[in-house]
């Protein structure tokens, strides 16, 4: 679902938060995920060195972006991937509609990929006459609940198992209903097991990309990957530009720290490495393989030496798994494509502080986010600096804001209109906190009582007892 201007963060936390449902489905899976990363970097100084080396090398990757990008064309086009550019997400969407009418292509079946989310390219593909079905198990609960992914990693975490067996009876004909969570997982792989051989295309996320050797790197758990990239014919890739990284050796430590602080696992099921199209002789694989390579807004935040590092994201997951505020909402509340904290740093600059500013605010700056992340992202330095941003567009915008800053400035620089306000303060007491925009902060928020002295006047008082 693309979001509007009308976004109303404001009414989303109010129903998530009225959602008791939403909130135990959403503990219970945190508490599991949170268990798990604890137990595979259960060594601190381990930990710490493996994040250092991770940061280390995305920040080198991401110094030699421009460079890395025409290496990795280079060797992409020259193991056979047909590479293409997008610079906005409309023309990310109409280079995959190109290349399937070049194949009177109709039917698409889909890995994982939060940046086909990001391009909102299912809906924009049915609008086309496309069929494009979701064939990662919790993509594919939401979307049969014509709903957007409320995780990173795991799409459909705000779900408990009974809301899943109503689901799947519901909309897939035949089903029955069933809580067995195996009797689930069998239901939707028949169904789609004969999506994936009737497909003509598949399309898939990148997690790294290999500029040294030219090979896309796929993690996965459930086997729908390597079905959506060797089963159809045709193969397309979409990727940030930001995924590519300078050589294979990097892959080790990286996949170490994706896989660990995203499902809490030392490796997934399956690590797909991709270094072109089926070659003579080969009996499996596609006949092409293509990679369009997104730029929405991420050449703008290079650009900038302080938010640039919003680009280190290997897109694990954990930053939300511990944040309290995501825990409380979940995904959906956020409104765009990425919830949580990386959302908070990462949405406002792609869309504009304008419409999606207000982000920036959902965070208590607890720094559990930072203390988490693989790659050492400083969330919260990022967030304060939106803030700063945010503010200060406020303070332009709005006369009345600007007027009150100023009147607090010269509050602090004049002890005169300093003490005539802190009396004032005194004098309204317990009704200072209704008052105004405080009304609104006070209302989860247990307001602080003015003093009825100030602390010079205790202090003349006590001198004065004193000298007595």
């Amino acid at each position: 679902m693309r979001q509007t201007d009308s976004f109303d963060f404001a009414g989303n936390v109010s129903r998530a938060l009225a959602d008791r449902q939403l909130r135990r489905n959403l503990r219970a899976a945190m508490d599991t995920l949170i268990e798990k990363r604890n137990s595979v970097f259960a060594d601190p100084q381990e930990t710490e060195e493996l994040r250092e080396r991770g940061a280390a090398i995305k920040r080198r990757a991401l110094s030699r972006l421009p460079a890395l990008l025409a290496q990795l064309e280079r060797n992409l086009t020259a193991n056979g991937i047909r590479v293409h550019w997008a610079e906005t997400t409309d023309e990310a969407n109409q280079a995959v509609l190109d290349i399937m009418r070049s194949h009177d292509a109709t039917r698409l079946v889909k890995g994982k990929s939060m940046v086909s989310e990001e391009m909102h390219l299912n809906p924009f593909l049915q609008r086309h006459g496309i069929e494009s079905m979701e064939t990662d198990l919790g993509e594919f609960i939401i979307q049969l609940d014509n709903e957007p992914p409320s995780h990173i990693i795991v799409p459909a975490i705000h779900k408990n198992r009974d809301q899943v067996a109503r689901t799947f009876h519901e909309k897939i004909p035949e089903a029955p209903y069933t809580e067995d969570v195996e009797e689930l997982t069998a239901i939707a792989r028949r169904t789609l097991r004969r999506k994936f051989f009737a497909a003509q295309v598949g399309l898939s996320g990148v997690n790294f990309a290999v500029a040294e050797t030219g090979t896309l790197c796929l993690v996965e758990n459930e086997g729908n990957g390597r079905m959506c990239t060797t089963v159809p014919p045709v193969h397309i890739a979409v990727m940030g530009l930001e995924k590519v990284i300078e050589k294979l050796e990097d892959i080790p430590p990286l996949l170490r720290l994706l896989t660990g602080s995203a499902t809490g696992q030392l490796v997934t099921t399956y690590f797909n490495m991709i270094s072109g199209p089926r070659k003579p002789g080969e009996k499996d694989g596609p006949l092409e393989v293509h990679l369009i390579i997104l730029d929405n807004g991420r050449t703008r935040i290079l650009a900038d030496p302080v938010m640039r590092e919003t680009l280190l994201c290997v897109r694990c997951g954990t930053c939300l798994n511990h944040c309290p505020v995501y825990t409380r909402l979940g995904g959906h509340a956020y409104g765009f494509v990425y919830p949580g904290p990386i959302g908070e740093i990462l949405t406002p600059q792609m869309e504009g502080l304008a419409r999606a500013g207000v982000l920036a605010t959902a965070s208590s700056l607890c720094n559990a986010c930072e203390e988490v992340c693989p790659v050492k992202i400083p969330i919260p330095r990022l967030l304060r600096r939106l803030r700063r941003d945010l503010a200060a567009a406020a303070e332009t915008a709005d006369p009345l804001e600007r007027l009150a800053w100023k009147g607090w400035a010269l509050m602090n620089r004049v002890p005169l209109i300093n003490a005539l306000a802190v009396r004032a303060g005194a004098l309204l007491g317990d009704r200072l906190p209704a008052m105004g925009s405080l009304k609104a902060w006070s209302v989860v928020r247990t307001p602080p009582r003015p003093a009825s002295r100030s602390l010079h006047e205790l202090v003349r008082r006590e001198k004065g007892v004193e000298n007595e």
